[in-house]
């Protein structure tokens, strides 16, 4: 069995980028075995400090758009990705969409929402 699961939220200047990271941080709040990883520690690191903390625990990557940033950097450093969420194909057909890379307006809240409700679905899909 999974003792945890790791979130590594992308870090990206798109409105996505902050949803997703929004919502790491809610599916997080939500349950006592989800943790989330820095991105931009994990980029900087460049020695390989904290490649094994990186395959303790399963990790979900979350990005934001088709560039798929966070998968990118976790392979460049030998580090698996358990799955991945991309938040824009998570939002297609809602009807919904955050526009600000910045703030959250009442439907960016929505969208928080739709894909943390995804990312707990892969999280219990895990343990």
């Amino acid at each position: 069995m999974v003792e945890k699961i790791a979130l590594a939220p992308c870090n990206g200047m798109s409105a996505n980028g902050l949803v997703g990271r929004v919502a790491c941080g809610d599916c997080r709040a939500e349950n006592e075995n989800v943790i989330s990883i820095c991105m931009g520690s994990t980029s900087a690191d460049i020695e390989g400090n904290n490649n094994e903390m990186l395959r303790k625990y399963p990790i979900i990557a979350v990005n934001g758009c088709s560039g798929g940033c966070v998968n990118k950097i976790l392979a460049a450093k030998g580090i698996e990705v358990r799955d991945t969420v991309l938040v824009y194909e998570v939002l297609e057909g809602t009807g919904k969409s955050s526009k600000d890379p910045f703030r959250l307006d009442d439907e960016g809240e929505e969208c928080v929402k739709i894909v943390k409700d995804a990312l707990n679905d892969k999280v219990k899909e895990i343990l």
